[in-house]
């Protein structure tokens, strides 16, 4: 497996178009398509790349420390190899498709429970079972 890039950031917030014009006005990202998620939220684009990812908060009321940095996550190549590289150290990982976009996400956490996911063409095949070890 090949990793390319770091693909985006994920936060959580309760201020969803407060954080799009905050991103739009400072840093003049825009937003532009995002899959049709079950939850609010937003994408924001530097140039053809969607950087950022918001999410609305279910609850208004949650915590602070609730409404942060949700994941990572990275764009690869290389999907079995990577599954099975999974595996083989025991991390247990569930895979999703991105609505509408058909990316492959693989998510997973690292050993301090953040979560991660690691990207993949829609065309790459694979056995896409989730794992738990």
């Amino acid at each position: 497996m090949k990793i390319n890039y770091l693909d985006h950031v994920n936060i959580r917030t309760v201020n969803v178009a407060g954080l799009v014009d905050f991103y739009r006005t400072i840093l003049s990202f825009e937003p532009g398509p995002r899959p049709d998620f079950p939850f609010d939220g937003a994408w924001l684009y530097c140039g053809d790349r969607a950087v950022v990812h918001l999410v609305a908060a279910a609850d208004p009321t949650e915590a602070p420390r609730n409404l942060s940095l949700e994941h990572f996550a990275f764009a690869a190549e290389g999907l079995s190899e990577f599954l099975a590289h999974l595996r083989r150290h025991a991390v247990a990982y569930r895979v999703g498709i991105a609505p509408g976009f058909g990316i492959q996400q693989v998510n997973f956490h690292d050993p301090d429970g953040n979560h991660l996911h690691v990207d993949f063409a829609a065309d790459e095949e694979a056995d896409c079972r989730d794992y738990t070890p």
